[in-house]
């Protein structure tokens, strides 16, 4: 599948430090340190509709982890999947009267546009659920061979028992499972199953719905097992992080753990980090709920994408927060002010800021300490034309490439 442009990256004339990051698995701050270039994977949309804050603070969190990383002297693979067949995608196109296939084109393409207007730099690999097919029959029948996969009807189910270590990078007990579990997508009640939580990898054909052949019969993937197999892929048995919003941690990124594990015998993440939730009108943003405020309408407004961005940088990646239209109008004219500063031929010395901001950004991309540093040297370069005139003459110039390189503003 075709991912969205590389925005300008600016070469850095320092190195950052290496990159800690919150790990959920442990609860703790833990450093990336990769074998050779980092290897992130992060779950992408089920495109069956707009992008909305939610999922641009989430991608923007990625993106800033992606920078953080360059920024530290490692290469990196980023992987991101697009689920492009699933039941959200079918049951709104059979809402709406469109085809499955032409609505997952156009939302997927309208996700492109929004995340080139934000400059988040795209995945190396970018992977349909339609094109993983192979991919997760081979899996699926690895887990068979593991003794993992069990048949309900036309439906193969995991089965969680079969990974001793199964709970251990959600952290949640059973009730809270069993609680979480059909509100995201699982089957706890249904006949048949060795275990309430146990998650289909394969969902036999039903009428009016699209299917692939397999050696199991015809049908398509479970959603978890196609993260899974699409990552064993792309970046091996294991890999430095997986990223996802707060709402994948169980059972999602759960289920893909132990897959993985049973599948192959080795941890599949080292790191686990998840982004925090992004609210409107006291309510988590949601398709199912409406209380949207989407990326592309405030583009088609005028709104300049940086202030979007620079909107969501004021909130940490792990806080959940409420979005406010006046942060953003706020945004628009702090922009324009570090714009302004950055016009300049000298300003306030660059070498704190530049500092402050690699530092913050490699402390669990505390992306709120880092505008404030760069608020703070606009706030001095501004001050005055006397001051800025016999300043650091390299300081707009030195202070513009770190907030691009780091934070993705331009």
């Amino acid at each position: 599948m075709r991912s969205w442009p590389v925005p300008d990256l600016p070469a850095l004339p320092v190195t950052g430090p290496q990159v800690a990051l919150h790990d959920t698995a442990s609860n703790a701050l833990v450093t990336i340190a990769p074998q050779g270039q980092a290897r992130l994977y992060a779950c992408g949309i089920t495109p069956y509709d707009a992008t909305h804050m939610g999922h641009a603070a989430t991608y923007v969190a990625w993106d800033l982890l992606h920078r953080a990383l360059l920024n530290a002297g490692h290469g990196v693979k980023y992987v991101q999947n697009v689920t492009d067949v699933d039941d959200p995608l079918l049951e709104r196109a059979t809402l709406v009267g469109v085809d499955w296939v032409e609505l997952a084109e156009r939302e997927t393409e309208l996700f492109r546009q929004d995340m080139t207007a934000l400059r988040v730099i795209p995945p190396a690999a970018y992977i349909g659920a339609v094109e993983s097919i192979p991919l997760v029959i081979a899996l699926i029948q690895r887990l068979q061979a593991a003794g993992a996969v069990y048949q309900v009807e036309d439906d193969l189910y995991f089965s969680v028992t079969a990974d001793p270590a199964f709970g251990a990078e959600s952290r949640l007990d059973r009730e809270e499972m069993l609680r979480i579990f059909p509100e995201r997508g699982g089957d706890p009640d249904r006949a048949g199953k060795k275990d309430p939580l146990d998650c289909v990898v394969w969902r036999g054909e039903r009428e009016g719905e699209p299917s692939w052949e397999s050696p199991f019969g015809p049908g398509r993937p479970g959603w978890h097992i196609e993260c899974t197999a699409i990552a064993l892929d792309e970046l091996g048995e294991t890999f430095d992080v997986q990223a996802g919003g707060s709402d994948l941690v169980f059972p999602h990124h759960e289920m893909c753990a132990n897959e993985a594990h049973v599948a192959t015998g080795k941890p599949f993440a080292k790191t686990y980090a998840h982004a925090g939730m992004v609210a409107l009108d006291g309510e988590k943003m949601s398709k199912s709920r409406g209380n949207l405020v989407f990326v592309s309408q405030l583009r088609n407004s005028d709104v300049d994408p940086m202030a979007i961005r620079l909107t969501l940088l004021r909130h940490h990646w792990r806080s959940d927060w409420e979005w406010d239209d006046a942060e953003l109008w706020t945004s628009v004219d702090t922009l324009a002010d570090w714009r302004r500063a950055f016009s300049l031929h000298a300003g306030a010395s660059s070498g704190p800021v530049v500092a402050d901001v690699l530092a913050a950004m490699a402390d669990d991309l505390d992306a709120p300490r880092a505008c404030a540093a760069v608020d703070a040297w606009v706030k001095a370069t501004l001050g005055g034309d006397e001051m800025a005139d016999t300043s650091d003459p390299g300081a707009a110039d030195a202070v513009k490439t770190i907030v691009d390189a780091a934070l993705g503003i331009i």
